[in-house]
């Protein structure tokens, strides 16, 4: 089948890889219309990923309409339809998966899956205007310091286990601290981190260009049971220490590849503290400081529709009967050819 792009150029894009449902419409120009998003909030404990596919289809058709409205654009105007394919967790992708195929064929427009972290990585340099930096991609799921190179974004460090966000998260819910709506946990912890005085000492893993977590995040709940230490305390030796190890690796990247920018992107990227150290790090390499806006660096729909848009506009769209989520895409596993 050949498709025929309209002339105005609108990209619909779906991003259902955890918590969040959002939709997003960007025009072929990087102007972002629309980016709704509804989060899955659990009752307790972390993320459930049936209950939180069950969220996003119940929640589907009121942010599809919300978000055509806020475009003021009808579906009949779209160009093409994109999702985020992958990584993320299996219920929760499929459920987008099924939106956007169902958009797609009724629409006989084409769909393009998206990887989730390319996708980040690309609002950030919208938004902020960076060509050609070293990422430092942080968020509940991934931990990932990045830059481009032949074609593919490269990983020079990640996590070796979990994230940093979920680090902050899992501390966070192990203290009674408990979500609410506009406030993630992590935010909870950067205010209490605020009033923190005495820094303790605390498990530093950086093996090499990678980083573990667990072991961190382990010593603090120990202490956290122990009781000696104020929370204020702990939530700021955490993020101290944490937020140290991921500027040290992107440090180490920066002075390898001579980028002269640093974006800094993904939902913990709107955490004050980091940004004030990857910042002076990228100061001292006389490269230029880039953090994505806070409405951006959460997952959302508007950074899916305008990866959408540069894999379209590049030739790349992906047949239905290929359209399978993939839990585990790697982030340099992915040709970027709109990336010179």
């Amino acid at each position: 089948m050949k498709y025929e792009k309209s002339g105005e150029g609108y990209c619909l894009g779906i991003e259902s890889t955890a918590d969040d449902f959002s939709v997003g419409i960007a025009d072929f120009e990087g102007k972002i219309l629309a980016n709704v998003i509804s989060a899955y909030i659990p009752p307790e404990g972390g993320i459930h990923p049936r209950e939180a596919a069950r969220h996003h289809a119940e929640v589907a058709s009121k942010v599809l309409e919300e978000a055509f409205k806020k475009a003021g654009i009808k579906p009949k105007n779209l160009s093409v339809i994109a999702f985020a394919q992958g990584p993320g967790l299996g219920p929760c992708l499929r459920t987008g998966a099924t939106v956007a195929r169902a958009l797609a064929s009724y629409l006989g427009v084409p769909l393009v899956g998206v990887n989730h972290c390319v996708a980040h990585i690309e609002i950030g340099k919208l938004k902020t205007g960076a060509k050609d930096p070293v990422t430092l991609y942080v968020s509940g799921g991934n931990t990932i310091v990045a830059a481009f190179d032949s074609g593919r974004y490269r990983v020079f460090g990640e996590t070796l286990d979990i994230a940093l966000g979920n680090c902050l998260d899992v501390f966070a819910r192990e203290a009674g601290l408990r979500q609410k709506a506009g406030a993630p946990l992590g935010a909870i912890v950067e205010k209490l981190a605020l009033k923190g005085e005495k820094f303790i000492q605390l498990p530093y893993t950086v093996k090499g260009m990678d980083i573990s977590f667990s072991g961190l995040l382990t010593a603090t709940i120990s202490l956290l049971k122990k009781g000696e230490y104020s929370l204020e305390d702990l939530c700021y030796s955490l993020q101290e220490t944490a937020f140290s190890m991921v500027t040290e690796v992107t440090e180490r990247a920066l002075a390898h590849t001579e980028k002269k920018e640093v974006l800094l992107t993904g939902g913990v990227a709107a955490n004050k503290r980091l940004q004030e150290m990857v910042k002076s790090i990228a100061e001292e390499h006389d490269a230029v400081f880039c953090v994505v806006p806070s409405e951006f660096a959460v997952d959302n729909g508007a950074m899916v529709a305008w990866t959408g848009v540069l894999a379209f506009t590049h030739g790349l769209v992906t047949p239905v009967d290929k359209s399978f989520v993939r839990l585990k895409w790697r982030l340099d596993e992915v040709e970027v050819p709109w990336v010179k």
